[in-house]
C-alpha cells in the first residue's frame, strides 16, 4: 500500500522531493529503487 501510494503521487506530480519527504528516505538512490524508476531519470527530473 505504501509503495502504491508513493508511486501514484510520483506519477501524478513528478515531484521526487515530495515523495522522498513522504516516505522518509534520506537518500535519493533508496527512494528511486523503492519506486522502481531509473536513477538517470530521477536525477533529470529532480533538476
Amino acid at each position: 500500500m505504501r509503495r502504491t501510494k508513493a508511486t501514484l503521487i510520483y506519477k501524478g506530480t513528478k515531484n521526487l522531493r515530495a515523495v522522498q519527504l513522504l516516505l522518509g528516505h534520506s537518500k535519493l538512490e533508496s527512494m528511486v529503487r523503492y519506486l522502481g524508476i531509473e536513477v538517470d531519470d530521477a536525477l533529470e527530473i529532480s533538476e
